[in-house]
């Protein structure tokens, strides 16, 4: 129902609409290219092992967030890039996990997961954020202090630049090992219940996938281009800061298909699939997307991006990853917990509208 928005976003650009309008309607647009995507990914995961799935996972399941903030870096907006990684991280620990636990939770007493992959994923998160804050530590401590919620773009210096690089390569490192532990040498921790597939009339041949895929990147990428280009002008006419665009509105954009697919689990009662969706890709955000950006910007943009979030990011960051270790310590959920996750979700969106 949403693909309309897909030409009608490259109508209203070359039309020379207002930008306010290109930019919802490009961001509706992303939803379906990223829905297909997603699909495409699935269908070759599905034939190709294990192995090779997961390494398919990994490269293309956070792609349209990593297209999106890709563009935006070379259009110089690093501060809104810096936010929509940390309100992806955000959104699908609080938004994805809240939502999940709540409608999965509706006319159940409880639902059931597992506590042992869980458990692994959020302490590769908690580790991973334990990386990502220290460039913002040096820079508190040692630099000029932390970067202002409405700061456009930064130059921190060679120093700060230097240890974003080493803790990128070491973050990459680190996802690397998580990928073997969790294909290769515990992968039976790491299996959930496959999901429903009957609403899926029939499989996809390798070659439609690849071609499904392939239309799809092009898709999400003149899509991107065209949200990103009209962030600027939105967020003055609306008079609401480019970081709360890339921190909520970008970040639920870019894993709306993912969100959508993790609440249909949770009502299907399955509930390590939804799990696994929301955690697993808070953690592959901060180990894998996070520093390939990082490592990008020291070729595209006006100069090398530094791993230094401001001090709303950094309390949100931390506080999602304890909460969701706190929540599914247990491997069991229901519908309160789910809403006390929405719960703070809001508060925390709340806070970067008015930052």
């Amino acid at each position: 129902m949403l693909v309309i928005f897909i030409p009608a976003a490259i109508v209203l650009q070359y039309a020379g609409a207002s930008a306010t309008l290109i930019f919802f309607t490009a961001a509706l647009g992303v939803i379906p290219t990223a829905a297909l995507m997603g699909r495409a990914t699935e269908e070759l995961a599905a034939r190709s092992g294990p192995g090779i799935g997961g390494l398919l996972n990994v490269t293309f399941g956070n792609a349209p967030e990593l297209i999106i903030a890709l563009i935006a870096l070379n259009a110089g907006l690093q501060e809104v890039v810096k936010a929509s990684i940390a309100g992806s991280i955000i959104g699908n620990v609080l938004l994805v996990l809240g939502a999940s636990m709540f409608f999965g939770g509706l006319g159940r007493d409880e639902q059931k997961f597992s506590a042992r992959a869980a458990s692994a994923q959020t302490s590769m998160l908690f580790l991973a954020l334990v990386a990502i804050v220290m460039p913002a530590v040096y820079e508190l401590v040692s630099g000029g202090g932390l970067p202002d919620p409405n700061a456009v773009i930064i130059d921190y210096g060679s120093t700060v630049e230097t240890l974003s690089i080493v803790v990128a390569a070491v973050m990459l490192a680190a996802y690397a090992g998580g990928l073997i532990f969790s294909l290769r040498t515990h992968k039976r921790i790491f299996n959930p219940e496959p999901a429903d597939t009957a609403a899926i009339s029939e499989s996809w041949s390798v070659r439609k996938s690849v071609i499904a895929l392939a239309i799809a990147g092009i898709a999400v990428a003149g899509m991107s281009e065209i949200l990103v280009g009209s962030i600027e002008e939105t967020a003055q006419r609306f008079g609401i800061s480019e970081f709360f665009i890339g921190a909520i509105i970008v970040a639920i954009v870019g894993n709306a298909a993912e969100h959508w697919v993790a609440v249909l689990a949770a009502r299907k009662d399955q509930m390590d699939l939804a799990v696994n969706i929301s955690i697993g890709s808070s953690a592959q955000i901060a180990l894998f997307v996070a520093p390939v950006l990082i490592l990008a910007s020291h070729l595209m943009g006006p100069h090398p991006m530094a791993l230094v979030f401001n001090g709303y990011e950094l309390a949100a960051l931390v506080l999602s990853a304890l909460i969701a270790g706190q929540v599914t310590q247990d491997g069991r959920s229901n519908w309160f917990e789910g809403l006390q996750l929405l719960a703070v979700y809001v508060i925390i969106a709340f806070s970067f509208f008015i930052a």
